[in-house]
């Protein structure tokens, strides 16, 4: 978990799930490549500016949790400070040229991928929150409780202090 000294701690954080369908099982040679830069990414994740926390297995990844019927299913759960440092890991990282060739590895299909929400700061959402979360923009569009990068929402608002009843 990251500690800024300077400033305060935010209130909340942002907290996203995608998932994926692997084109072929994990240790086919045509997912080869995607599950070697598994290691490499995951440590340029925990690194990066604004990290929280993340799924992991023993292994270090989460390539082994099976939250769905389809094994070939991938999830992916991380928590961050903010959408912005979110979103500088994702788009503006070694991982960047990864999400670029998901269509090597990954199906695509129609139903929903990913999903952001805020959580209060120190909470980490369980994969059964974050599978119903998933379904919520597509049911209902998006949300304060389930949103995109697409049509994002700033966090709660916490009230100062001095307004909090005792």
């Amino acid at each position: 978990m990251t500690s800024d000294a300077a400033g305060p701690q935010p209130a909340h954080h942002i907290a996203q799930l995608n998932i994926g369908i692997l084109l072929a099982d994990r240790d086919d040679t045509l997912i080869a490549e995607f599950m070697a830069a598994l290691d490499p990414i995951n440590a340029i994740a925990d690194a990066s500016p604004g990290f929280v926390w993340r799924l992991v297995t023993p292994e270090g990844n989460a390539t082994a949790i099976r939250p769905f019927d389809d094994e070939r299913i991938l999830v992916n759960m991380s928590v961050r400070e903010s959408i912005e440092t979110l979103e500088a890991f994702t788009c503006r990282s070694a991982h960047t040229p990864y999400i670029g060739r998901r269509r090597e590895w990954f199906q695509s299909f129609e139903s929903r991928l990913m999903v952001l929400c805020w959580v209060p700061a120190g909470h980490i959402p369980d994969v059964e929150e974050a599978k119903a979360r998933l379904m919520l923009p597509e049911r209902d569009g998006p949300t304060p409780e389930a949103f995109t990068y697409r049509h994002p929402f700033p966090p709660p608002r916490t009230p100062p202090a001095h307004e909090v009843e005792p």
